[in-house]
């Protein structure tokens, strides 16, 4: 793939709306947390493009996503999505359930369930 364009990787995560900046698709990388064609990637600025395939954490789902093609501009949520195939396991996304929505009942949580709530994020917010 020399011959073909390459792009940041932290710029192609921003431009397909993985992350809201840059700076945040940075920290990712930089933390560890991301895998290119199955190895770690050490910088930010490593090249990706077309063919590759990225393994990276969004919440508590781990996204598996083939690059598709390189953007020219971060534009909406649909040109977006025309980037990458996602190839993230079903299971993987099923289990994934926001938590507002595994309360049962009303639209509306009573304090016990926003206790739940709480915990389940990791500890009363004070």
């Amino acid at each position: 793939m020399s011959d073909t364009a390459r792009l940041r990787v932290d710029k192609w995560l921003w431009q397909a709306r993985f992350f809201k900046s840059r700076s945040l698709a940075s920290a990712c990388v930089t933390g560890g947390h991301l895998r290119i064609n199955g190895r770690h990637a050490a910088k930010a600025s490593a090249g990706v493009g077309p063919g590759d395939v990225l393994t990276f954490p969004q919440g508590k789902v781990v996204r598996v996503v083939k690059i598709l093609a390189l953007g020219t501009r971060r534009g909406p949520a649909p040109e977006a999505q025309g980037l990458y195939e996602d190839l993230t396991p079903a299971e993987n996304l099923e289990k994934h359930v926001p938590p507002i929505a595994r309360i049962a009942g009303n639209s509306r949580p009573t304090k016990r369930d926003r206790r739940k709530l709480d915990l389940d994020r990791g500890g009363p917010l004070e």
